[in-house]
């Protein structure tokens, strides 16, 4: 007999109030409707499908603000296979809901990729939702271009993101230097069309920061990555973006916690200084992640080596590639951050920061069935997006 409903037992299930042991989880459809310590279960239940968690964590699945691609496609391909293909392969590592982040490049890409997510729209597939875009360019400072493509890189040009945001309204981040002519009026633009802007590759300092924030940079692109700190000029100390963006409370940041990008030490400062709750863990996955069968880039200048990549003559990284557990499991087992508060950066800090939090982020009533179960070495089990399993692994069975 069928219910219409799916329920998770005997887990051990991480909520914003810390974790519910052997407790139980019921879906129907696409919604949570019931978050239970496992006692006084309602009728609801009798009839439902069961996975049985046995005992491992249950938590809201990943929400990963920028990702370029994995399983060997990067989103620059701007095709509907190649988002497919990478959104279901993030999926088998916990990630739930995604925003594809388009490099530096073309702007005819960026129209293709605008084209490629509407036809999406119209398509299923198994593995994490495509919430909107990201772009991570064209509006960057070319001394801090990291892994850019220094082709591509220009000033904002008005008539350019005026076109693009009057073009489709799947832009849902911009990351762009503030400190660039123009940067200022673009951020107010792109805040007015209801864009969340990000400071990224940049070397402002305290008082462009503080002007970029009020102008409408709300967010931090990939954290002491592409920016400058505390440096001297001439015999003088100056403050860099870094000490700005600790200063200014009301900036959150994202963080590559793949243990490569950042040392424990630094994860562990972020994490004391800006708090759980303006901190979102983000992969920056390349081609060459997510389960690739090998470790060809997207780019040709760029390689894999040390569990990251790099640019060929190792001047910059270029990118991760990580996975979403990946990034939990670092804070955890090499930061020492306890795992509720990780699991809630990767999850619920990006869903407030993206403004969906109304939907999705925590397992609470009411808000999507985006789930994923990991063991104790935080390795996923299964995921599901929206109340339907994506993944799940040999030997968990309904």
């Amino acid at each position: 007999m069928s219910t219409g409903y799916l329920k998770i037992i005997n887990g051990n299930i991480i909520t914003p109030n810390g974790i519910v042991e052997k407790g139980s989880l019921l879906i129907r459809g696409k919604k949570i409707i019931e978050v239970s310590n496992g006692k006084g279960i309602s009728d609801t239940w009798k009839e439902s499908p069961v996975l049985d968690a046995k005992g491992l964590y249950v938590a809201p699945g990943c929400i990963d603000m920028h990702v370029h691609g994995g399983a060997g496609h990067d989103f620059l391909e701007a095709t509907p296979e190649a988002f497919i293909a990478i959104a279901e392969a993030h999926a088998r590592y916990g990630t739930t809901a995604m925003y594809p982040t388009l490099a530096v490049a073309p702007s005819k890409l960026f129209y293709q990729a605008f084209n490629t997510f509407s036809q999406l729209q119209k398509l299923e597939w198994k593995g994490a939702s495509l919430l909107g875009l990201h772009l991570e360019g064209n509006y960057i400072n070319p001394k801090y271009k990291g892994a850019q493509d220094p082709r591509y890189i220009q000033l904002p040009n008005p008539e350019e993101y005026k076109s693009m945001l009057d073009a489709t309204d799947c832009i849902k981040r911009w990351s762009a230097a503030p400190e660039l002519a123009g940067a200022l009026d673009f951020a107010r633009y792109a805040t007015d069309r209801g864009v969340i802007v990000s400071l990224a590759h940049t070397d402002a300092d305290y008082s462009v920061v503080e002007a970029g924030l009020e102008a409408g940079f709300m967010h931090v692109t990939h954290f002491y990555n592409a920016m400058q700190g505390v440096h001297k000029q001439r015999e003088y100390k100056k403050e860099g973006t870094i000490e700005s963006v600790y200063l200014l409370d009301d900036l959150t940041v994202e963080i590559i916690s793949d243990g490569v990008h950042l040392p424990p030490a630094i994860l562990r400062l972020v994490h004391k200084i800006k708090g759980i709750e303006r901190i979102a863990l983000v992969t920056d996955c390349c081609a060459a992640g997510a389960g690739a069968s090998d470790a060809k880039c997207f780019d040709p200048r760029v390689i894999i080596e040390e569990g990251v990549a790099k640019l060929a003559d190792r001047s910059a990284l270029a990118g991760s590639i990580a996975t979403a557990d990946r990034l939990i499991r670092t804070m955890v087992k090499q930061a020492g951050i306890p795992l509720v508060d990780a699991v809630r950066m990767a999850s619920e800090t990006p869903a407030r920061i993206m403004k969906i939090d109304y939907q999705k982020g925590s397992l609470q009533k009411g808000k999507d069935a985006d789930i994923i179960l990991f063991d104790e070495d935080i390795h996923v089990r299964a995921t599901l997006v929206e109340g339907k399993i994506v993944y799940i692994q040999d030997g968990m069975e309904l």
